[in-house]
C-alpha cells in the first residue's frame, strides 16, 4: 500500500428537500384543508477515525464528496426522506484542516472519535405547519436548506510512542527491522526509506510503536533531500530515538546536523527527551568509541547506547530505556 499523509478533498452536504403545498382533496370530505408535508433533512458528512488503517492514499483517487438531497414533502402531511450522512474513515492520528491549512478543524487521536465536517441542510416545511385560527387555507411553504459546502486538508500525523531520527544510512531501517515487526527496506544507498514505517517492540508483555522517518539531511529545513515534513510524524511521540553512525568520520557533527534541522522545524519538537544510540559500534575500536562517549557527554548528552542493530548488540537495553519515556494509562 501507498504512503500518503496530506490530502485535500472537497465536502458538500446535503440540501434539504422541499416543502410541499397541497390541500386535501378527498370524496365525502366536505372542508379540504392543506395537508403538505416538511422535506427530508440532507446528508452530513462526517470524519471517523479508525485503526489498522496508516495512510490517506484512498483520498488520492477520490476527493470529490457529496451527500444526497432529502426527499420532497408530499400530500397527506407525508415527510420526505432524509439522506443518508456519508462517513469517511480516515486513519487515527489526521488532523483536519480548514482550506487555509491552518486553522484546525479536528484532531482525531483516538479510534472511534468522529467529527462534523459539513452538516446537512435542513427540510423545508409544508403549507400544514402554517395553518393557523386566521389562515386556514395557506399556500405558504418552504424550501430545503442548503447544505454546507467546504474544502478541507486531512493531514496524518502517526500515532507512536517512539520517533526514529538521523542522517541517512545511519542505520534506522536495520534497527527497525532487528527489534520490531516492521519490514522496513534496507539497502546501501542514501534514502533507503522514503516513507514513515511504523514498528511495534514487544517485550516483557508490553509493546512500543516505533516510527521511522527518512533520513534528514543539512538543510532538509529548506527542502535539501526529503525535507523535513516527515517530521510531522514524530510530533506525538513521548521520545526520541536519535541513530548516530558511530563508524563514520565526525559522529557529534553528525548528530549536530539532525538536531538543528529539528530546531528549525520547531513546534516544541526540540524539548522533547532524547535517547541517543551510536550504531554500529561493533566495528569501532573501543578507545575510538570511549572517544566519541566521552565527546556526546561533554555536551551534556547523557542518554547514551552503543549498539549494533545489525547484531542487534545493546538493542535489548536500549528498549528497555525508551519503555521508561512511555506511559500507559
Amino acid at each position: 500500500m501507498k504512503f500518503l499523509d496530506e490530502a485535500k478533498i472537497y465536502l458538500k452536504a446535503g440540501d434539504g428537500g422541499d416543502g410541499c403545498l397541497s390541500f386535501r382533496r378527498e370524496k365525502f370530505i366536505e372542508f379540504g384543508g392543506p395537508d403538505g408535508g416538511a422535506g427530508g433533512s440532507g446528508g452530513s458528512i462526517y470524519a471517523l477515525a479508525v485503526k489498522n488503517v496508516n495512510t490517506l492514499i484512498d483520498y488520492r483517487y477520490k476527493q470529490h464528496f457529496k451527500a444526497q438531497k432529502g426527499g420532497n414533502g408530499a400530500g397527506q402531511n407525508k415527510t420526505g426522506k432524509s439522506s443518508d450522512d456519508i462517513i469517511l474513515k480516515v486513519p487515527v492520528g489526521t488532523q483536519i484542516l480548514d482550506e487555509d491549512k491552518f486553522t484546525e478543524i479536528a484532531d482525531l487521536t483516538e479510534e472511534g472519535q468522529t467529527v462534523l465536517l459539513a452538516q446537512g441542510g435542513r427540510g423545508g416545511l409544508g403549507n400544514s405547519y402554517f395553518k393557523s385560527s386566521t389562515n386556514q387555507a395557506p399556500r405558504k411553504f418552504q424550501y430545503g436548506e442548503p447544505g454546507e459546502e467546504r474544502w478541507v486538508w486531512l493531514k496524518l500525523k502517526l500515532i507512536a510512542d517512539v520517533g526514529l531520527v538521523g542522517l541517512p544510512n545511519a542505520g534506522k531501517s536495520t534497527f527497525i527491522s532487528a527489534v520490531t515487526n516492521a519490514k522496513a527496506k534496507i539497502e546501501d544507498y542514501p534514502f533507503s526509506t522514503i516513507t514513515p514505517q511504523l514498528g511495534v517492540i514487544k517485550f516483557n508483555d508490553k509493546e512500543l510503536v516505533i516510527a521511522d522517518i527518512p533520513g534528514l539531511i543539512e538543510g532538509a529545513h529548506l527542502g535539501k533531500g526529503l525535507g523535513d515534513r516527515f517530521l510531522a510524524h514524530v510530533e506525538r511521540c513521548a521520545v526520541i530515538l536519535h541513530i548516530v553512525d558511530a563508524s563514520t568520520n565526525e559522529p557529534w557533527r553528525n548528530y549536530e546536523i539532525v538536531r538543528n534541522e529539528i530546531e528549525k522545524y520547531g513546534k516544541f519538537l526540540y524539548k522533547k527527551p532524547e535517547v541517543v544510540a551510536l550504531n554500529k559500534s561493533d566495528i569501532v575500536e573501543a578507545s575510538r568509541l570511549n572517544d566519541i562517549i566521552r565527546e556526546f557527554k561533554k555536551h551534556r548528552i547523557e542518554n547514551i547506547f552503543a549498539i549494533s542493530a545489525g547484531t542487534k548488540l545493546g538493542c535489548r537495553e536500549l528498549t528497555n530505556r525508551l519503555a521508561k519515556y512511555v506511559k500507559r494509562p
